[in-house]
């Protein structure tokens, strides 16, 4: 048996934390990415995990971490969790600057890891059969709301990116997977995007039952990387229950209306 080796963005908080820690649990060898080194090396100790600290903003760091995973070891799989979404103004009112930075850490960073991992990603699928990327999108990308101009465009312009990428790796063992999840209670995500605002940020959740948590994400990206090498889940769209569509929110107990 392989032992599978995974690169984890976005590894310090959320969805990305859970991933290393779901991962590090079914015995792969995770690597942990994102910029706040102190959070990342208490998830090593953890875990188990190596970590890399490195800003996917900037390609200089970038390239110094596809050099240090290139001398550290195969890379299986490449699971891009980091991005994030900042305001929710109107398109009129938006700040150039916040959607700037949601363009380059949703969708550059995204480009820069492909660029510089593909090769590293090529040698491990031709040593061991298949190779895996895996991003981390949202249903944002599929279905625009009112104040997320900027997410949304970002966001479906990083699902189009994983679409294209399927198509010009086609012929090769490399799997390309999108999990594009909706309502996610995580600690950051929401509070980053409302500027710091734990009032307004819980406001959010209030009275939905059982919102999609950072694990439950998690389990579906390990479950996609674990499937049969020839098995692409090309796109995984998950909500909790009481979200139907990401304008169409339940909040209060789910109950069924009768059972007569």
């Amino acid at each position: 048996m392989v032992n599978r080796r995974a690169v984890v963005t976005g590894a310090s908080s959320g969805i990305g934390a859970a991933t290393v820690r779901a991962l590090r649990a079914r015995g792969w060898d995770v690597v942990g990415v994102a910029r706040r080194e102190d959070r990342l090396s208490a998830l090593a100790a953890e875990t188990g995990a190596s970590a890399i600290a490195c800003d996917l903003t900037d390609p200089a760091a970038v390239d110094a971490l596809v050099s240090e995973l290139e001398a550290s070891g195969p890379v299986h799989a490449l699971v891009q969790v980091a991005g994030g979404a900042r305001g929710t103004d109107r398109i009129e009112d938006a700040s150039v600057a916040d959607w700037q930075w949601m363009f380059d850490a949703n969708v550059l960073a995204s480009q820069r890891l492909v660029a510089g991992l593909l090769p590293l990603l090529r040698r491990a699928a031709a040593a061991d059969g298949h190779a895996d990327t895996l991003f981390v999108t949202s249903t944002a990308a599929q279905s625009a709301y009112a104040g997320g101009a900027g997410y949304n465009a970002a966001k479906a312009a990083e699902g189009m990116l994983v679409k294209v990428l399927r198509q010009e790796l086609n012929g090769e063992p490399i799997r390309v997977v999108e999990v594009a999840p909706g309502m996610v209670h995580t600690e950051e995500f929401t509070l980053n995007r409302l500027g710091g605002d734990a009032v307004a940020a819980e406001a959010v959740y209030s009275g939905v039952e059982a919102p999609l948590l950072a694990e439950d994400v998690a389990d579906v990206i390990s479950y996609a990387l674990e499937s049969p090498g020839h098995v692409n889940l090309d796109l995984i769209t998950m909500r909790p229950v009481a979200q139907s569509a990401q304008h169409l929110l339940a909040r209060g107990p789910l109950r069924v209306r009768s059972i007569d």
